[in-house]
């Protein structure tokens, strides 16, 4: 018992032993170990934002708005040993400031490349782009970015130091906007978001000012086109003018106010700001314009459909005026973000995967819209039309977006996707100017040839004096013998507006025909067989002494035209038979 506790207790201090001595073992995975991924190097950012044209822009227009000149200097290329000095720096960025609010501008910010290589579709260098101008009675400056960095170094965009000279060289000296001679000092020291606050009000008057203005001049160009154009009073040339009417209101609008803000000095940092609304009202115009003219041509197509009686067309008219304008919107809504500074292209990317995803899905259905609107479009068949589709014959009852019925004589009822129908061979009956006239007749063998003679006649002068037969010479020609019938064909076109019409006219020339076939004492033939009883006869060993005979003086002369003809014997018989024949007509010669 106690050797039994003794060796429990040597094996439990065993256990304690194994358990608090320290792993140094180590695991090791299979397979080779991975080296941690290197990031690319991002970009260091820049304080002041001088990594793209459009941050350089910015930030400067920021600067002045905060009256921070120093800062503003960072922007411009200031390389001179003489614009290192604080003053010097602070000057040429005030009248920096003073040229643009007399008659500088810069581009929407949304225009200006976004991008750290700037603009590269321009016909500029790589690495300069032109951002505004300004235009003084004195001066007339571009102004101009240039990437001050090489390739191994961050971007770092300023304005250049011809456009910083040009400006630093500028005599401004006695020139004052139209606002800095009008406006009170209470209106001009006031401010407003760090600009004047008589800057803020002649905006909102020029705005009202700008209206009504464009709203005269769209008065009086509507009136001199009312005058002078002679079809400005019907219904749709007074449609045009209200298409127009409205989006050329806000253009004139919208040009008027930049045109007085920047000749009254309007602050450069205000009209800055202005710039992005005044481009997105511009586009407004444009995409109501165009809103308009999707109206104006739908409801002409429409009426001009309905007036001819198309009234399937008519519905896929308004389907594709509502496609349109819902393309409309949405290309107006992604205008109109890019312009507000919105990053699209991913949207963008989306918008094209969604639109390929949505194709596939409703393939059949787009390809069935399509063969509409080419059945619309060709017009190869119409509501009412009496029509063959491959092997389907049928009168047209409805021609829809998606498919096409058709009534057959069975009175069934065919449906035929338009898709389909605008790929297979569409053979229309109900558009023939003529229909022709093609019976063959065979009659029998005992038909002598004075009765082949007459039914040749007396079936021609029928064609010639039946008035629904057109005035086409028609064609009636003994064609051929055959094994059990002599066949006469017959070629010519009835004149008939409908093919109930042609059946009638039809019915009465075939019965005028089997009357003269009656008078001429023969017959139709019919697929027989005639077999004759009669007591052989023998040859006549006179006739074939006689033959003997001449064929004996052709070979002893050299005369036998077999196989070839003598030049001389085809000269010499050579329009020997009198044709037409002795008793017929023969016309005089003039």
């Amino acid at each position: 018992m106690i050797i039994d506790v003794k060796r429990l207790l040597s094996y439990s201090l065993l256990f304690l032993i194994v358990l608090l001595k320290p792993n140094t073992a180590t695991a090791q995975l299979l397979g080779s170990s991975k080296t941690p991924t290197e990031e690319p190097a991002k970009t260091p950012e820049d304080s002041l934002g001088r990594r793209t044209p459009q941050g350089t822009v910015n930030g400067f227009i920021k600067a002045l708005g905060d009256q921070n000149y120093l800062r503003a200097s960072q922007y411009l290329v200031l390389s001179k040993r003489s614009y290192r000095k604080t003053a010097e720096r602070i000057r040429i960025a005030k009248t920096f400031q003073q040229l643009l609010d007399q008659g500088g501008t810069f581009s929407p910010s949304s225009i200006i490349s976004s991008k750290e290589i700037g603009r590269i579709d321009d016909d500029l260098a790589t690495g300069v782009d032109l951002v505004g101008s300004i235009s003084t009675d004195r001066t007339a400056i571009q102004l101009y970015l240039e990437n001050q960095s090489d390739d191994s170094q961050p971007p770092l965009w300023l304005f250049s130091a011809e456009t910083v000279e040009a400006i630093a060289s500028a005599d401004i000296a006695g020139e004052k906007t139209f606002l800095d001679r009008v406006l009170p000092a209470v209106l001009k020291e006031r401010k407003l978001g760090n600009v004047p606050v008589g800057h803020w009000a002649v905006v909102v008057i020029m705005t009202l000012v700008s209206y009504l203005f464009a709203r005269l001049l769209v008065f009086v160009i509507g009136f001199l086109v009312q005058k002078f154009w002679k079809k400005a009073a019907s219904e749709k040339g007074t449609a045009v003018i209200d298409a127009f009417s409205l989006p050329i209101h806000m253009y004139l609008t919208v040009i008027l106010f930049v045109a007085f803000t920047q000749r009254m000095g309007i602050s450069i940092v205000v009209r800055q700001r202005f710039s992005i609304i005044i481009l997105t009202i511009g586009i407004l115009a444009f995409l109501i314009l165009l809103w308009r003219m999707t109206d104006f041509v739908s409801m002409y197509t429409r009426s001009r459909m309905s007036r001819s009686g198309r009234i399937s067309a008519v519905s896929a008219v308004l389907f594709l005026s509502r496609t349109t304008k819902v393309a409309i919107v949405i290309i107006g809504i992604i205008a109109i973000l890019g312009i507000i500074g919105v990053d699209v292209t991913a949207g963008l990317a989306a918008l094209g995967i969604g639109g390929i995803a949505l194709a596939l899905g409703a393939q059949k259905t787009i390809e069935n819209f399509v063969g509409s609107v080419s059945l619309i479009a060709d017009q190869p068949l119409r509501v009412g039309d009496y029509c063959r589709v491959d092997d389907i014959k049928g009168t047209v009852e409805s021609i829809g977006m998606r498919s096409t019925t058709l009534r057959t004589s069975a009175r069934t009822i065919v449906t035929i996707p338009n898709g389909q129908l605008s790929a297979s061979k569409i053979e229309n009956y109900a558009h023939r100017d003529r229909f022709i006239f093609n019976p063959i007749f065979t009659f029998r063998m005992e038909t002598t040839p004075d009765q082949m003679r007459y039914l040749l006649v007396e079936l021609r002068s029928l064609l010639y004096a039946h008035p629904a037969v057109l005035n086409s010479p028609p064609i009636v020609r003994f064609t051929g013998i055959t094994a059990d019938a002599l066949k006469v064909e017959i070629t010519a076109y009835i004149e008939a507006v409908t093919f109930e019409i042609s059946q009638e006219v039809q019915e009465d020339i075939l019965l005028r025909m089997m009357d003269i076939i009656e008078q001429s004492g023969t017959s139709l033939a019919y697929p027989s067989q005639t077999l004759y009883m009669a007591r052989d006869t023998p040859t006549s060993s006179e006739k074939a002494a006689a033959i003997s005979e001449t064929v004996k003086k052709w070979k002893e002369n050299s005369e036998l035209q077999i196989p070839k003809f003598d030049p001389k014997r085809v000269e010499e018989i050579k329009d020997s038979l009198k044709y037409p024949d002795d008793g017929s007509f023969k016309p005089k010669e003039e």
